[in-house]
């Protein structure tokens, strides 16, 4: 057998072995991507070897082979690697200014969040005596990367949250809760009518009955507005919820006593956030504990109840402190005394003047 026989002889047994191997490679891998369920998570270094071997092989040999990708795919990341995209160089940058840090991006949305007044120049003027140096230019970059629009336009809208903050010192929110009470007649359903002032957290109970019907309400708003006297003293909004029982001559005579009635929309108590936490406060710490016989076991209740929320309860929303504290109990000597209420549900620990 001369040479050239034998060149071309041992050339295909080659060939032969090279498309057996790549045969079965190629099989190999579509049950391996079978058995992964799904798409294969590439990292950057993975596509970019992929795709400089995809060049050398050219895109017809690609369509024979590829298992992981589409020829144009494993093509497109090799162009990504010549634009050193998979490089991994950190010296190359893109053009123009480099991108503010996240702390500053997270101030600019803070102060155009609580600030609806406040422009492109205020902000960066706010920043800067946060030693930040940033244009207008670029808080307006970020405002609008975050969906946030120019101040002319924020300012048109308040968010529930700032009406809140806003006017705490003037809104009172109001609701009802209900109790079962065992009567002569059996168990009996006691509705209760309830204000609470946001600031001070200070709650008022405004009425007890069996039948909350529209004169019983009326007669509610009279006494929650009178003069001097009233729960909504100094009041100016009062939330309710879209309950009948506010009937619009309960509203109307708020409204003539100078406090405004919001009512909430449907399905929202969130909004109407410190009297639905009461509510609860009152239930779980007081309420559900407690056998009631009759009307005047559940005012009694009620009123040790209150008089602890209001004086011998730390409350965390208002830094962990009395709402109410009474001046002679504010001893750093002496004795340490327990105040029970309701046969020792409630109890308060304070120090007896020595």
């Amino acid at each position: 057998m001369d040479w050239a026989r034998m060149l071309a002889y041992v050339t295909g047994t080659v060939d032969q072995e090279l498309l057996a191997r790549n045969e079965y490679l190629a099989a190999e891998n579509r049950i391996i991507k079978a058995q992964l369920n799904g798409r294969l998570k590439l990292s950057d270094a993975e596509r970019g070897a992929l795709g400089e071997i995809g060049h050398r092989l050219g895109r017809q040999a690609l369509a024979e082979v590829a298992t992981v990708a589409q020829p144009d795919t494993i093509l497109g990341w090799y162009r990504k690697l010549v634009a050193r995209k998979f490089g991994g160089s950190k010296a190359r940058r893109g053009p123009g200014r480099p991108r503010i840090n996240r702390e500053v991006e997270q101030l600019i949305m803070r102060m155009a969040s609580e600030n609806r007044s406040w422009g492109y120049d205020r902000i960066a003027g706010a920043l800067a005596n946060l030693r930040h140096e940033v244009s207008d230019q670029t808080v307006g970059n970020v405002l609008r990367r975050h969906g946030l629009p120019p101040a002319p336009e924020r300012k048109r809208t308040t968010s529930w949250a700032a009406f809140i903050r806003t006017h705490m010192d003037l809104l009172a929110g109001t609701d009802f809760f209900t109790a079962e009470v065992l009567t002569l007649r059996g168990l009996v359903t006691y509705y209760v009518l309830f204000f609470i002032h946001l600031e001070s957290r200070r709650v008022a109970i405004a009425g007890i009955t069996v039948h909350p019907n529209e004169v019983w309400m009326k007669q509610m708003a009279r006494n929650a507005t009178m003069d001097e006297l009233g729960a909504l003293l100094n009041c100016r909004y009062l939330l309710h919820d879209r309950d009948t029982k506010f009937t619009r001559s309960f509203r109307a005579i708020l409204a003539s006593g100078r406090v405004e009635p919001l009512a909430l929309p449907a399905r929202s108590p969130n909004l109407n956030a410190y009297a639905e936490r009461w509510v609860r406060s009152v239930k779980e710490e007081c309420l559900s504990k407690v056998i009631l016989f009759g009307e005047r076991s559940l005012r009694r209740a009620l009123s040790n109840y209150v008089d602890h929320y209001h004086a011998e309860r730390n409350h965390q929303g208002k830094g962990n402190v009395l709402l109410f504290p009474r001046d002679t109990e504010r001893h750093r000597a002496g004795p340490v005394r327990c105040r029970e209420r309701l046969g020792g549900l409630l109890r308060y620990y304070h120090r007896e003047a020595a």
